[in-house]
């Protein structure tokens, strides 16, 4: 029966075939002749480190994780862990990304539970480095091992992978947050802070706007508390949120009033703006936290304009327009309301769009939105919703041709962020108009759906932000 392969074997069958003494390939690695020696030929032979490996891997010319595999063993050298060989092994693992050698030396490492909070240690470490990603599989042990379902310890792992999911890629961010919801109330304050707020973005972006309104009614109800709490305790009050607290007293008025308009209950969103309108009581804003408040009066303002011109309050109309002209940040959200108030009110805006012709021109290919405190996929969100509202518009008012370019231009940004029940109605829209369509515009139809074909199965999932953090 042959010897089976391990670290030390594979690396005298490469000095045999290179030629190579002691003393030669010492001078390669750049590692002393008697520590070399003692690696191979000691009794017992010396551990052998992370770095003395990718040493000898990089002087053999081989991947970088050529000998992480047999490198397991090495970290279990006399049959139990050894921390200084374990740890940089795991975080080279996550560095290089061979997850597969994560597994196996977790897997080894939980076969005795007392481990797990050296595990939990070492993902927070990973996490405060900002290797958020390469934090997640030491989380994730965590969650699958801790014995203590009441655990501190395991709710701040589901915590901290929501948190790092809240992405682009809704699909995953929504598993993790239906992960995270139950373990909601037993994180520390901060993160319970930090969680709500994420979870009542997370659902509006979702567009489940009950769920939205009850996050969002937490987070009210949780910072009214903490804020009470702050005013009360005669000890400093210190928070180590991500962001300062009137923006969690704020943001539940916020997204509160924002679900409810969506769910076209104007006069209930109407009475959620005083909540955050002017936030200037608030204790200790300093710098910050008075940026934060004027924001927070700037939405409201934009806000009532807004609940107006969807009321069908025409009059505000040049209100809103200036306000709008005034804060361009706001330009694309406010089109949208604008076009969509038109649609349900039928009233004409030709003479609106006119005077944003420029910003509608430059919209589809100046998305970024790096100098404004909206996040980019709102941005592309946006668009795409307005371009779909301005189709309807120029249907309804017998613009076809205006209607196909931007059912065209909708079709296209729906499938850029993977929206797929738009791009199902985008599709059915430009059908029932197809005759109207020009040859060019039927081309462009027949490109946009041979790219579902190659693209279907690659796309993330991308839904927007919106007025929030």
């Amino acid at each position: 029966m042959e010897n089976a392969t391990t670290i030390r074997s594979e690396i005298e069958k490469e000095l045999k075939l290179g030629g190579y003494t002691f003393n030669s390939f010492g001078q390669a690695t750049g590692l002393n002749r008697g520590i070399f020696s003692a690696m191979l030929n000691g009794n017992p032979p010396k551990p052998i480190s992370v770095r003395q490996m990718d040493l000898i891997t990089k002087a053999l010319n081989y991947p970088e994780d050529w000998l992480y595999d047999l490198y397991v063993d090495e970290c279990f050298y006399d049959g139990r862990p050894h921390w200084k060989r374990v740890k940089p092994f795991l975080i080279r693992c996550v560095e290089v990304g061979n997850l597969r050698c994560v597994e196996k030396v977790l897997s080894r490492l939980m076969e005795d539970l007392n481990h797990i909070p050296t595990i939990f240690a070492l993902a927070e470490e990973l996490y405060e480095e900002g290797k958020l990603k390469e934090a997640i599989p030491f989380y994730e042990c965590v969650i699958e091992n801790e014995k203590y379902q009441h655990s501190e310890r395991l709710a701040i792992s589901h915590y901290r992978i929501f948190s790092i999911s809240v992405s682009e890629n809704m699909k995953i961010n929504f598993e993790a947050a239906l992960r995270f919801v139950p373990f909601r109330n037993r994180v520390p304050l901060d993160y319970h802070l930090d969680g709500l707020l994420k979870l009542s973005n997370l659902y509006y972006n979702l567009h489940q706007w009950k769920e939205a309104e009850r996050y969002a009614d937490e987070l009210r109800a949780l910072a009214t508390i903490v804020c009470k709490s702050r005013e009360t305790n005669k000890k400093k009050f210190t928070l180590k949120t991500e962001r300062h607290l009137v923006v969690y007293y704020g943001q539940g008025y916020l997204t509160k009033g924002n679900a409810l308009e969506k769910q076209g209950r104007y006069e209930e969103a109407m009475q959620y703006i005083s909540g955050y309108a002017d936030l200037s009581w608030f204790k200790d804003l300093g710098e910050i936290g008075q940026q934060e408040v004027q924001r927070f009066t700037l939405w409201a303002h934009a806000n009532q304009l807004n609940l107006n011109i969807l009321m069908g309050d025409t009059d505000s109309l040049p209100k809103y327009i200036q306000f709008l002209k005034s804060n361009p940040p706001e330009i694309l959200l406010g089109l949208l309301t604008i076009v969509e108030s038109a649609n349900k009110h039928g009233f004409l805006i030709e003479h609106i769009l006119q005077q944003f012709s420029n910003e509608l021109t430059s919209f589809n290919n100046e998305l970024s939105v790096g100098t404004s405190y909206y996040k980019q996929s709102f941005s592309y969100d946006t668009y795409a919703d307005l371009c779909y509202q301005l189709a309807i518009y120029m249907f309804n008012n017998l613009f076809h041709e205006k209607g196909v370019y931007y059912i065209l231009r909708s079709l296209r940004k729906y499938l850029e962020i993977n929206n797929k029940d738009k791009c199902m109605v985008c599709t059915a829209l430009f059908e029932r108009f197809r005759l109207e369509a020009t040859k060019d515009q039927k081309s462009e139809y027949e490109r946009i759906m041979e790219e579902v074909l190659v693209n279907a199965s690659k796309k993330p999932e991308i839904h927007a932000n919106y007025r929030a953090y």
